[in-house]
């Protein structure tokens, strides 16, 4: 179907947006970045309900610390939880961009969620990212008792990069013996580094996120070009999907990253991992968060809550 709207409109004042100065820093690049999506995307994000507490907690991770915002919904719980994982290209991102989805997962499915601020590229090479998120979900279930949460009915999600990052979290705990994970939200995910779907130059150019964009992005995040075959890197390149978390893997018309999260369903399907495949007509890469002015990303929103109920409706 046609582009909708009200996402041309968006992207055509995108388009005027300043860029970084020649020769800025990472940093500098960085700053630039957050505040257009700050402007333009998260601008036009319903704020997300009231939930009961929002804390931030230090997580000790491998050579450091990171921080986690753990969102608690009101009741006595013990409640499910949701490992939620930003996206951003793993070089952007913070907690406070996400905090309006975070805000309405955890009031939608009555779940804690659990936000991650993993380390970003340049300045931490793959596989700190995916070391980091799977560090946060041991340290989850680890103080389940303290976070009132009930460590049987995990979950695992995030946008882009964090979809990444939340299959990566997924086969980690699979192969390496780790918690139980009920679910997999995967929406417009990043699955193979190699850039080697069709809809990486179908959709490459004019919708947001571009080829030259996901290449400087990958550049960032990998140590060295062969880790982009890496499973941990690519998990669509994983030669075992087998006994995963069952996944609703979301994807966008108009985005380049369409058939990789495609692929991967596919593949969770044919691995016999049960798997929902949702293809947003008229949507580009991250307008499925623009719920003040999409109706069908309200719709969508609806959608990926109730899957997340039904999850752990099953998981009882």
């Amino acid at each position: 179907m046609p582009l909708d709207p009200v996402i041309r409109s968006m992207l055509d004042a995108a388009a005027a947006a300043p860029l970084p100065p020649p020769g800025a820093t990472i940093a500098e690049q960085r700053a630039v970045v957050n505040q257009l999506t700050e402007a333009s995307f998260l601008a036009l994000a319903e704020p997300g309900p009231d939930v009961a507490s929002v804390l931030d907690r230090r997580v000790a991770v491998a050579g450091g610390e990171i921080t986690v915002r753990v969102y608690t919904p009101f009741g006595e719980g013990p409640f499910p939880a949701h490992l939620y994982l930003h996206g951003g290209g793993f070089w952007i991102g913070t907690l406070d961009q996400f905090n309006p989805d975070c805000r309405t997962l955890c009031a939608g499915a009555a779940c804690v969620v659990v936000s991650v601020d993993y380390r970003l590229a340049p300045e931490h090479k793959f596989p700190t990212a995916a070391e980091d998120s799977y560090a946060a979900l041991l340290w989850t279930v680890e103080h389940a008792a303290a976070l009132r949460i009930d460590p049987t009915h995990m979950s695992v999600g995030g946008a882009s990069a964090g979809g990444n990052l939340a299959a990566v979290v997924s086969l980690m705990a699979r192969d390496r013996g780790g918690p139980p994970i009920v679910f997999q939200l995967l929406e417009i995910p990043v699955t193979d580094l190699t850039m080697s779907q069709p809809s990486i130059i179908e959709n490459g150019d004019g919708y947001m996120l571009t080829r030259a964009a996901m290449e400087q992005y990958r550049d960032f995040y990998l140590a060295t070009p062969a880790d982009a075959t890496h499973p941990y890197a690519s998990p669509l390149l994983a030669p075992d999907l087998t006994r995963l978390p069952p996944a609703l893997v979301v994807t966008a018309e108009f985005d380049p990253l369409r058939d990789e999260g495609e692929a991967y369903g596919r593949r969770l399907q044919q691995a016999g991992v049960p798997t929902t495949i949702r293809r947003m007509d008229g949507h580009i890469h991250g307008s499925i968060f623009l719920t003040k002015l999409v109706p069908s990303a309200r719709a969508y929103r609806e959608e990926s809550i109730a899957a997340l109920r039904a999850a752990y409706e099953r998981a009882l």
